[in-house]
């Protein structure tokens, strides 16, 4: 049983499943569902649409590097079959699966944990701006500390205002 992969998403596409097309210079082109033939036939750019595969690696979102994604690769050459081999190779894709989630899971851990404090910036930078809501107007009067300084701007006069104006 092969199992491809869609063109556009990279999407796994299961026997009996999805669309083929096939180009005038032979060049075969699978989709898992109409949504990203579709897509194909728009002459979209799966490197900049968001729900794709190419943009989320793209942009750092999903692993791009790692040594387990060598075992996924596809491999055309013809392998003599050998029952060792295959029952080595059946336990080591459970332990390379085990080893590829765990990476993965620190992968989005050291993405949220910036997030983390970007949010916490925010949230002091909009606190400062609408602290009226927060406390009450007779409290900011009292203990001016709470309030944010006023910041004095000079505005330049026009220099010349009776000159009559260019049409």
């Amino acid at each position: 049983m092969r199992i491809e992969k869609c063109w556009f998403c990279s999407s796994t596409i299961y026997p009996g499943h999805g669309i083929q097309f096939v180009r005038n210079d032979a060049k075969i082109f699978r989709f898992c569902r109409s949504k990203c033939h579709k897509n194909f036939k728009m002459k979209r750019n799966p490197r900049k649409v968001k729900w794709t595969k190419a943009y989320r690696r793209l942009h750092g979102k999903d692993m791009t590097q790692d040594s387990t994604f060598e075992f996924e690769r596809k491999r055309n050459r013809p392998e003599r079959y050998d029952r060792n081999v295959t029952e080595n190779t059946l336990k080591a894709i459970k332990t390379i699966d085990k080893v590829r989630s765990r990476r993965e899971a620190k992968h989005i851990e050291r993405r949220k944990k910036g997030k983390k404090a970007q949010q916490m910036r925010e949230a002091v930078k909009e606190l400062e701006q609408s602290i009226s809501l927060v406390k009450a107007p007779s409290v900011l009067k009292e203990d001016p500390s709470l309030t944010l300084p006023k910041i004095k701007v000079k505005v330049s006069q026009p220099l010349a205002e009776n000159q009559p104006m260019e049409e």
